[in-house]
């Protein structure tokens, strides 16, 4: 028997650009975590998923999510898929080829977050050089011409950073030595400080972490598209799973039908051998029951459809295999609930839609762009100082001790640049500005939208709630007709046909009650779509890291 507790996953915000990667990676790993808060009403099945702690340490290790991932239910002896409607869930989720390539997405945004966050990463420099130059030189004395033999080596090592507040430091140490077969050796040590800090363009410390608020944001992003993708993917194979309920209680149906058919055909064929029915009557049962044959055809055949797409959606695929035969565990509901909450689940929606959200990280995407693009307008003004101290000395130890001489070297000043037009930094600025007024636009009808869809699914779940009820009225009814016209012409006052009539009627009332029933499972699957809320319900969480922008 399987577990049926909530494995639950912490996830904490996002504080350094380090671990936003890396706790994205778990959130997007399709683990199960519980539930946030209070929920309106609906059943929500837990779900229990193997390795989680194997799939978290990964994350946590900086890996990516392995390839493939199989989880296989319990199956029946003869080979039968047992599959619940949980088991179908966590299949998919773990399974479907392409969820498995969204999964990447996050992984990838995260990874542009640290190289956008590497910008203001100190930074490691040196080199060293070393030469020798033979040359003739003449004596400008004696007029005589002799060998000269020139050494050099020269050697630097430092460290520079940028700094989100426009600060540009460099600190760097220097050694030379000039050495000659006709001059004493001399070395010289150079300890060299480089400070730029901008004044007006560049100067905007929000604006200087614009491209960085934006990576992060794109993580964030990423793990909503993932989220909503999760959701459709999800969607449809319950879809998928209910309307193969649908097809299998179908068939059922139609098997009983045919076997009530045959049975009322021979029933008639005795009657007429009796003579208590004319031979007319054979013709009206054996038609029935030949239409009863093929409506279990057409219903078998149907099945199998529902059977074939259903494995596609939580199955890898497998050429050295035919497709399993499956076993539903899980029927729909016969009882419902009415929806009495619609302004909460507006609510919820308006806070859980995965699209939505992704327009709001847009509509901050579009707000950062121009606080870059309005710092770009301004001229680049910088001021700089650079402090040196250099020592002299014959040998390498002693032109470091001279660098605490009183000797040194300051120089400072300022930079000035602007373009003569500004055309371009002010045409950028207005397009970022257009472009942060239609993401406004486009979440506002999104949002608008987004009321509308948790409306119309809210309403299709109702009226098919009442039509439930209706649907069970019918075939109460028509049950009782079939019984009572199988009654006369029992007593000779009916007809074969008459009764075949009203079994049809109970049979089609039968099938209108199973696709009634299946319809409201499936609204119902579309209002939690609609609302956002699908994923947790079925005890998922992908829930992004937190992130400020300010």
């Amino acid at each position: 028997m399987r577990p049926n507790a909530l494995l639950r996953v912490s996830v904490s915000p996002c504080p350094p650009w380090l671990s936003a990667a890396l706790v994205c990676v778990v959130s997007l790993a399709l683990l199960p975590a519980c539930a946030p808060g209070p929920w309106p009403h609906d059943d929500r099945p837990a779900f229990d998923l193997p390795a989680l702690n194997a799939e978290i340490n990964r994350a946590l290790s900086g890996e990516l999510p392995p390839d493939t991932t199989v989880y296989q239910p319990p199956t029946d002896p003869d080979g039968t898929l047992a599959l619940s409607l949980e088991d179908a869930a966590v299949m998919t989720l773990f399974n479907h080829p392409d969820l498995a390539a969204q999964r990447l997405g996050p992984v990838i945004a995260g990874a542009f977050a640290q190289i956008e966050a590497g910008d203001f990463d100190a930074e490691i420099f040196g080199q060293a050089r070393t030469g020798q130059e033979v040359r003739l030189v003449t004596d400008r004395a004696t007029q005589q011409e002799f060998g000269v033999t020139g050494r050099d080596a020269d050697a630097e090592l430092g460290v520079r950073q940028s700094l989100p507040s426009g600060t540009d430091l460099e600190l760097s140490v220097t050694q030379r030595r000039r050495a000659s077969d006709r001059a004493p050796e001399q070395q010289e040590a150079n300890v060299n400080l480089t400070l730029t800090q901008a004044l007006l363009r560049g100067a905007d410390r929000r604006a200087n972490l614009v491209r960085l608020r934006q990576a992060r944001l794109d993580v964030v992003a990423s793990v909503h598209q993932l989220r909503g993708f999760a959701a459709a993917v999800l969607a449809r194979t319950e879809t998928a799973y209910w309307r193969f309920v649908l097809a299998d209680r179908s068939v059922a149906i139609f098997e009983r039908g045919a076997q009530v058919a045959r049975r009322q055909r021979d029933d008639t064929q005795k009657q007429i051998d009796a003579g208590a029915l004319a031979p007319s009557q054979a013709a009206a049962s054996a038609a029935e029951a030949a239409l009863r044959e093929q409506g279990l055809i057409d219903a078998r055949a149907a099945r199998e459809a529902t059977r074939f797409n259903l494995l596609s959606l939580i199955a890898p695929s497998d050429r050295t295999s035919a497709p399993p035969p499956v076993r539903v565990t899980t029927l729909a509901p016969t009882q419902a609930q009415p929806v009495t909450d619609l302004p909460d689940r507006i609510t919820l929606a308006q806070r859980q839609r995965a699209d939505l959200n992704e327009a709001r990280l847009q509509l901050e995407q579009d707000r950062l762009e121009t606080r870059l693009t309005h710092d770009g307008v301004l001229p680049r003004l910088d001021f700089f100082v650079n402090l040196s101290k250099t020592g002299f000395a014959d040998t390498f130890n002693d032109s470091f001790r001279d660098l605490d001489g009183a000797t040194y070297d300051v120089s400072g000043g300022l930079r000035l640049s602007r373009s003569l037009s500004n055309r371009a930094p002010v045409a950028r600025d207005l397009a970022a500005r257009a472009r942060r007024q239609r993401s406004a636009h486009a979440l506002e009808n999104l949002a608008r939208r987004v009321r509308l869809e948790v409306r119309l699914a809210a309403n299709e779940v109702e009226r098919l709630r009442q039509q439930m009820a209706a649907a069970v009225t019918t075939r109460n009814a028509r049950v009782q007709v079939a019984r009572a016209e199988a009654a006369r012409q029992a007593a000779g006052t009916g007809t074969a046909l008459q009764v075949a009539l009203a079994q049809r009627d109970q049979l089609a009332a039968e099938i209108a009650e199973a696709e009634v029933q299946t319809r409201y499972r499936i609204a119902l699957i579309n209002l939690h779509l609609a609302e956002g809320t699908l994923l947790e319900r079925r005890g998922v969480s992908i829930t992004p890291p937190g992130e400020r922008t300010e």
